[in-house]
Parts: structure tokens; sequence; C-alpha cells
């Protein structure tokens, strides 16, 4: 092989080594963290209150991470789901395991999205986590609004916490 040729073919591998080494960022260590909003609320009653959205993402591995989902909504209605999320590309995607009793599995995923972190279920497989107003379908909550989880050991001592890595790890839906 002669010298020319030789830089010529390092150079030709050149795009795929600088493609390989950008790899995409774990989601679940960049997407780590609290997101809170709180806005006014009401019920059917004319009863006004202070709505809440939380969201935490805990990494538990490399390419996974614990999710919460609490959303809150008209009346008193909300949204609640958590469970072990795994990375797919810049995105975190939680399968829940299907009980005997599902027609549909829920999925749900979490990624940035601009200014917001995006959290949606494909049109509404996880409507069962949600009241009668609820919604996990291309909820926002802003990304500004992350900090990092102050109340780590009690999140993970919380039940939510334990059931989602019981999950995980046995592949089972929780009771």
């Amino acid at each position: 092989m002669t010298e020319r040729r030789g830089r010529l073919l390092a150079l030709a591998a050149l795009p795929v080594l600088l493609a390989a080494g950008a790899a995409t960022p774990d989601p679940s260590t960049a997407l780590a963290g609290r997101y809170y909003r709180q806005f006014p609320n009401a019920l059917v009653t004319g009863e006004k209150y202070t709505g809440e959205d939380i969201v935490e993402i805990v990494p538990v591995a490399r390419n996974a991470a614990y999710v919460r989902v609490e959303l809150s909504y008209y009346n008193g209605h909300s949204c609640s789901n958590w469970g072990v999320a795994r990375a797919e590309r810049d995105t975190l995607v939680y399968r829940q395991p299907r009980s005997e009793y599902d027609d549909t599995q829920c999925i749900l995923t979490l990624r940035r999205a601009g200014k917001s972190l995006l959290i949606d279920d494909g049109g509404g497989t996880c409507s069962s986590s949600c009241g009668a107003r609820g919604t996990l379908t291309a909820v926002k909550l802003p990304w500004a609004s992350k900090r990092p989880i102050r109340y780590m050991a009690r999140l993970k001592a919380s039940p939510e916490y334990r059931s989602a890595l019981n999950e995980w790890r046995t592949g089972k839906a929780q009771p």
C-alpha cells in the first residue's frame, strides 16, 4: 500500500470515527432531576386552589432511570405513573409490563424538546393512570424548572420507587 493511498483511506474513515465518538448523551443522566410547575386550578364548584405538576427522574443504571410523573388537572383529577425507563437515543421510554387484564401496553416517553421536558404516551396508552380530565399525551413542563433532587433518601424509601425497581428487576407488573 502506498503512503498516499493509506492517507486517503484514513481520511475516508474519519467521518465514521468522529460519528462514533459523538454519541448521544445518556438521557438517564441528561434528564435527571425534578421538574415542577404550579398553576391556578379550580373545582367544578368554583373553589380555587393551586395545582402542581411534578416529574422526578433518577438514574438507576447506565441508560436506565426511575421516573415518576404526577400531573394535576381541573376538578382535582390527576395522572400518576412511575417506573424504570430505558434510554432510546435521546429519550427515556417506560414500557409498563402487561397484566392479564391489559388491552394495551402503557408506553410513556420523556425527552427534552427545546425549552421543555416533553412527556408523551403516544395518544393515550397510559390513560388508565389518569382521571377523567387528565392526560399524559404531549404534556410539557418548563426545562428551566429542572432542579437537583434534594430528598433522595426519602424518594428511594418511597413505595413508588421500591415498586418500580422491583418491576424493573422482575419484569412483572406490581400490584
